[in-house]
């Protein structure tokens, strides 16, 4: 069944050579694989081909998919209709409107880019990611990703910016390429596949939690009497109601072209995770937004929510999304493969080196990217690398690693065999390193995993950096090889400087311990620990130079996107806080004086018609005054920082304010709720439990 259905909602390469005149089907392709420039008397035939392709399979409508600085995705759409003299339609797909639509560039965030009166701005197809069709109930549309940018040429998205660094990367990684003696390959991609989890949670419960519904996360719940400690969820069997969503999952995701691969439970209670195959960048990131999507869509035909918030119950894991990153030739050949022996791949060494240099350089820029309001729950916590930016290379690689840094590598550590201990199972092939869950970006055979990164956030963000620190470490180390009257011994000097220099980032420990955030301050690394102090790094002297080197990013689009995560930041924050005024005051607040009323009219029936003692029920009573009392007092503490709050004016400062004092008051508030839930009637709480939601399904 996935063979037949795989792919038969994308307009790829196949429909392609099958609807598309050879000369312009071979135009395409150069522009797809080599980067040139698209003809446009080569778009008018593409889109007629699309149009009728589309209108084969039921489309009546066409947009421009593309993806704004929301980090969400958009799309108007348009019909193909278009009215004749005599009254009726035609079906009609230009080439123009294939290459340009024109959104309302004012109505997403900019970051002072665009104001209300300046509302022009235009999407441009991008060739290198198919176009798809999405089918609903509600009719079958015709979607063509798009890059977006503002009137005045600034990109407003997260594929523009994404496409660059990919150009940027390629061009550098060529120059090395040619000084190894490598004449053939034409192009270097980036390759991505993303490791999505997400939570599962029944409908029903879903309505009821206001704080879901407006924030994606739990903002009240007392803990439930069992969690993850049992250890038996992760890879655990599926139960019936999930793999008939996953069922359906994967078909939805099938026909859209994704390689949708593995499937199963994760850590926590209610916890799942999916993986695809390996893309390059740019469709990774089309296809890992389309994946978040249809995992919401898909939950809902089976009465599921599914829950993307990096940290949607507390005292339990959360989500996160391990961005794994390689780099690839166009003719198939991987620049992080080790192979056999490993100590005497110079070209290996070489990339390797570059990708370790820019990760110490750059930290702070690494860190940004993997930074959102959710991420500051989980970063650190035992499900996730701390905020430390460390490299783990693993016992073979971290000694031809040291090796460089003493005169030159002379062999590789093998991993042999290893024997089980039973006769009947077989012996087998030992890696020549063990894994390390807990490192932030971790080298795992022929790629590096970015495990930072959140379950919500667009993996553009992370590539978009992955790419561009790569891109600079590799142009330092060909601009000094190009100009070396000694090929061989510059490089050995390059990469014994890298191994002495930033060596301090390579990291095979454990990550979760106390005494790596010592031993890493010792090292000089840094520890960002919160998304309100990441962000500034985006308008450091030091990450303007960077970006505007290999324009991925002009000065103007970096601090319209430190603007824009400000502002994302505060208003993010300020939702939960005033979801947790609504709530308290509507729903928590008066179930506690209902109960603690209950309580007060029981003992008075009682003393009236017996002289049995009262003194449970008293104490009780007291025990729900004094904490409704404290739930009064700690949500006016909550309601004074919100105001306070507005009046902030600086964007930075205003994000620090409500870091340090709003989301303080938060957690104080919640305290207090979550000690009352479990002092109250549970028929008289109005919120589903922890107990429910995470293992009734």
């Amino acid at each position: 069944m996935g063979m037949d259905l795989f792919g038969v909602n994308v307009f790829n390469d196949s429909v392609m050579k099958e609807r598309l005149p050879k000369n312009t089907y071979k135009a395409l392709r150069r522009t797809i694989d080599e980067g040139l420039a698209l003809d446009p008397s080569v778009a008018e035939v593409v889109a007629n081909a699309m149009k009728d392709w589309a209108i084969e399979k039921g489309a009546t409508h066409f947009t421009h998919w593309f993806q704004p600085m929301t980090g969400l995705t958009a799309e108007k759409h348009d019909s193909f209709i278009s009215p004749t003299a005599d009254g009726r339609v035609i079906m009609e797909f230009s080439g123009k409107e294939l290459v340009k639509g024109e959104p309302d560039a004012s109505s997403f965030p900019s970051g002072g880019i665009r104001a209300t009166f300046e509302a022009r701005g235009y999407t441009a197809w991008d060739a290198t990611s198919p176009a798809f069709l999405k089918e609903d109930e509600g009719g079958v549309v015709l979607c063509i990703p798009t890059a977006f940018c503002a009137y005045t040429g600034e990109a407003l998205d997260k594929k523009t910016p994404l496409l660059r660094s990919m150009e940027a990367l390629s061009k550098q990684a060529l120059r090395l390429l040619r000084l190894f003696g490598n004449t053939t390959s034409k192009q270097v991609k980036s390759t991505v596949g993303p490791e999505q989890e997400y939570f599962l949670i029944d409908k029903k419960f879903y309505e009821q939690r206001l704080d879901l519904l407006l924030t994606g996360r739990t903002l009240f719940g007392a803990p439930a009497p069992k969690g993850q400690e049992m250890e038996d969820h992760y890879f655990g069997s599926l139960k019936e109601r999930i793999s008939r969503f996953m069922k359906d999952l994967n078909i939805e995701l099938w026909k859209l072209g994704i390689p949708a691969k593995t499937q199963h439970k994760e850590v926590a209670p209610a916890q799942y995770e999916i993986a695809p195959v390996f893309e390059t960048a740019n469709i990774a990131t089309d296809h890992n937004q389309l994946v978040m999507d249809t995992l919401q869509k898909v939950a809902l035909r089976h009465d599921l929510v599914c829950l993307l918030h990096e940290k949607p119950f507390a005292g339990v894991n959360g989500s996160g999304k391990h961005n794994n990153w390689s780099m690839t030739t166009d003719d198939g050949l991987n620049l992080l493969d080790p192979g056999r022996t490993p100590h005497d791949n110079a070209q290996f060494l070489s990339f390797l080196c570059a990708v370790i240099k820019a990760v110490d350089e750059y930290a702070d820029v690494l860190r940004v990217a993997a930074a959102n309001p959710g991420n500051d729950h989980r970063l650190g916590a035992n499900e996730a690398p701390p905020a430390i930016i460390s490299v783990f290379l693993g016992e073979q690689l971290s000694d031809v690693f040291a090796q460089l840094g003493n005169g030159g590598p002379k062999s590789s550590k093998q991993g042999g065999h290893l024997t089980i201990g039973v006769t009947t199972l077989p012996a087998l092939a030992k890696d020549s390193t063990d894994r390390n869950r807990t490192s932030p970006f971790a080298f795992t055979g022929n790629k590096f995993e970015f495990r930072m990164v959140p379950s919500s956030l667009s993996i553009s963000g992370p590539n978009i950096v992955l790419n561009t620190i790569v891109a600079e470490a590799l142009a330092q180390i060909a601009d000094r090889l190009e100009k070396a009257s000694d090929f061989q011994a510059e490089l050995r000097l390059i990469l014994k400087q890298i191994v002495n220099e930033h060596g301090r980032v390579v990291f095979d420990g454990n990550n979760y311990a106390d005494d790596w955030i010592a031993e890493a301050e010792r090292r000089g690394l840094p520890n960002i620990r919160s998304m309100v102090e990441a962000i500034p790094v985006l308008i450091s002297d030091k990450t303007v130079a960077l970006y505007e080197k290999h324009g991925v990013f002009s000065r103007v689009e970096l601090h319209s996107r430190y603007e824009i995560l400000l502002e994302q930041y505060a208003k993010n924050v300020n939702i939960e806080a005033q979801t947790m005024i609504h709530m308290v005051k509507r729903q928590i607040l008066p179930a506690g004086m209902k109960y603690a009323a209950e309580l007060a009219q029981g003992i008075g029936a009682i003393k009236a018609v017996s002289q049995a003692s009262v003194s449970v029920q008293e104490g009780k009573l007291r025990e729900v005054s004094a904490a409704l009392a404290s739930v009064q007092q700690k949500l006016s503490e909550l309601e004074k920082a919100c105001e306070e709050a507005k009046s902030v004016a600086d964007t930075y400062a205003q994000g620090v304010f409500y870091r340090d004092v709003v989301f303080k008051a938060m957690g104080s508030l919640r305290a207090d709720t979550d000690r009352l839930e479990m002092q109250v009637d549970a028929e008289l709480w109005p919120l589903p439990t922890y107990a429910e939601m995470l293992f009734l399904l």
